[in-house]
């Protein structure tokens, strides 16, 4: 226990030299045994037994969800099926499926990296960790749930879904720590309230351990406000790992990666070319330890930079700040770029609405056009149509000062937009020859 602890407190001279000599084995270990690797090494000249520093990965060539894909279901193992004991996959909703393996090893470092976000929400065996995010093949329920059992906490596996008894057993059993997406924990504070109860005297709720989708800083107040506890946001990927590759600490001011098992880059999504720290770009990973699925320079899509400094609660891992959103998410609006958290975080100034959103995006006249869709908040006034077209017309000059780009914007009843047990789906793209 002390070794774990101490890791997070390393020089990070020691840390990148625990990076080095994992970094160098992966490259080994996918080349030797990944033909993919080999053949994708090869043919960019990329000799992995010649890397002398950290910096030389940047000469490896890039692995993206297409590969993984390609390669399903287990071409990207680098291990035998007799040591793997456990497959999770992303939800392939957008195609195939991308399929992760885990050794023993694997899991045991999977419980290991979420149990520091219980320690650093100050939590451990005195907690009760209530897991709504989904079990089975998507990595959130189990990535959470190993967490909780490693930092000691009692560990309920409730899974997504029928939200009064989600309520009920958090008041009923006193869960300390909330786990599952950002949304569901609005939804969850929504349905508390419409039923009457007060959450910050029926729920015994102290921190909350959110991640599988971007939040704004406002969202993030307003869930804290509602549920009367503290929000910590987690990063994690079924290429990679899951849940706990990046969580925040009590200081709330970026997410700490756990970098004893990753080795993370910041690029130009355009052109490839690696950042310095401080300035934005896509997020790339390069496991370190992982024995299955090992990745190098994954690509993650992740729009987010490396904070400068060390943070204030005296942990030396890096940190990431939290996502902008995803390149493939970006919406691009008469050639401005824009992100939906973007979007949220204007919102959220006018308290006559609610957190839940949908932007839909139509063609007219071969044009693409963008529509915010927005509940009003409950106890305002729905039936003033004078104060629901000022309110429109308010909100779509602070999207126009804001962003630089003309949004329409159609505010709407409470409770009409549907509610999502796992992530939010935030964008419905309707345009001509999309979908």
């Amino acid at each position: 226990m002390t070794e774990k602890k101490d890791i997070l407190t390393l020089p990070h001279d020691q840390i990148e030299a625990l990076q080095f000599e994992g970094v160098k084995k992966t490259l080994v270990t996918c080349y030797e045994n990944v033909p993919f690797y080999k053949e994708r090494f090869d043919e960019a000249g990329f000799d992995p037994y010649s890397v002398e520093t950290l910096a030389d990965i940047a000469k490896a060539p890039f692995t993206t969800k297409q590969d993984l894909r390609d390669n399903y279901p287990f071409k990207m193992f680098a291990v035998p099926m007799k040591d793997v004991r456990e497959i999770h996959m992303s939800s392939g909703t957008t195609g195939v499926a991308t399929v992760g393996g885990y050794t023993e090893h694997d899991l045991e470092i999977w419980g290991d990296c979420f149990a520091r976000g219980v320690e650093y929400a100050d939590g451990g065996e005195d907690d009760i960790m209530h897991v709504c995010y989904g079990y089975g093949l998507f990595t959130g329920g189990l990535g959470a749930h190993y967490g909780g059992v490693s930092a000691g906490c009692t560990t309920i596996p409730m899974s997504a879904g029928n939200t009064e008894r989600q309520i009920r057993i958090l008041r009923e059993m006193g869960s300390t720590i909330l786990c599952c997406t950002p949304s569901y924990a609005m939804h969850i504070a929504d349905t508390a309230i419409a039923m009457g109860l007060d959450p910050a005297k029926d729920f015994k709720l102290r921190v909350g351990i959110h991640g599988a989708e971007a939040f704004s800083d406002n969202f993030r107040a307003d869930l804290e406000k509602k549920l009367s506890y503290k929000v910590l946001d987690v990063y994690g990927l079924t290429e990679t790992m899951g849940p706990g590759v990046a969580i925040e600490c009590m200081e709330q001011n970026g997410l700490h990666l756990a970098e004893d098992h990753f080795f993370a880059e910041i690029i130009d999504p355009e052109t490839g070319e690696v950042l310095p720290d401080g300035e934005w770009g896509e997020l790339v990973l390069t496991t370190t330890d992982r024995e299955a699925t090992p990745v190098v320079r994954y690509r993650t899509r992740d729009i987010t930079r490396i904070i400068p400094g060390e943070c204030a609660c005296g942990r030396t891992h890096r940190r990431i700040d939290r996502l902008h959103g995803r390149t493939d998410d970006m919406l691009i609006i008469r050639g401005v770029n824009v992100f939906p958290s973007q979007i949220e975080d204007v919102m959220k100034t006018m308290p006559e609405l609610s957190s839940w959103y949908q932007v839909e995006l139509t063609t007219v006249a071969h044009l693409d056009r963008v529509t915010l869709k927005v509940e009003m908040e409950q106890g305002f006034d729905f039936d003033e149509i004078r104060q629901i077209e000022g309110l429109q017309k308010a909100l779509e000059a602070k999207l126009k000062a804001a962003l630089s780009v003309g949004i329409k914007v159609r505010i709407v009843e409470p409770k009409s937009i549907p509610r999502s047990e796992g992530k939010a789906k935030r964008v419905i793209d309707l345009r001509e020859g999309v979908n």
